[in-house]
């Protein structure tokens, strides 16, 4: 059974307050817009890492990493996070991400914490199933409101620190 988006917030935000960074992307993103109904597998150098359903206006977004992981954002937070950069063909286009994230390295104790010793699955913001394993990173936006995995090498790929 996976564990909630409450729960992970209840046991993870303290942890990334007192422990976690600030993070930015470091990288160029690509994305289109989404097909309302489009399912999007994403997809990561470790397997995947969950799916999703596109809605009305939503995203999909490329990272230029060396899995290409895709997934969805909606409209509203992409156009908050992203800035275009250059259109490219079929619709697709490059952005400079301008958002920052909060985020955590995911460890041994904190997988015990919830009963599990090599991953843990818990319900993505989205409503699907997404697991994370020790050394992947959680993230949370500023305001804390959602909490989700990025794994290990693709947040090395992507991010940067930029305050302790």
């Amino acid at each position: 059974m996976a564990v909630t988006q409450k729960e992970m917030l209840e046991y993870f935000i303290p942890r990334i307050e007192e422990k976690g960074k600030t993070y930015e992307k470091k990288t160029l993103v690509t994305a289109k817009k989404a097909k309302p109904g489009e399912k999007v597998i994403t997809r990561t150098s470790d397997g995947v890492e969950t799916q999703n359903t596109a809605k009305e206006g939503d995203f999909l977004v490329e990272n230029q990493t060396s899995s290409g992981e895709q997934y969805l954002v909606g409209k509203e937070i992409f156009e908050s996070k992203y800035r275009i950069h250059q259109s490219l063909s079929k619709g697709w286009a490059s952005y400079h991400p301008i958002g920052k994230i909060n985020a955590i390295e995911v460890n041994a104790q904190d997988l015990e914490h919830f009963k599990s010793d090599e991953e843990l699955t818990f319900t993505a913001p989205w409503g699907e199933s997404m697991v994370v394993k020790e050394g992947d990173f959680l993230v949370c936006p500023l305001d804390f409101s959602e909490i989700y995995r990025i794994a290990k090498k693709e947040f090395g790929e992507t991010y940067k620190a930029i305050k302790a």
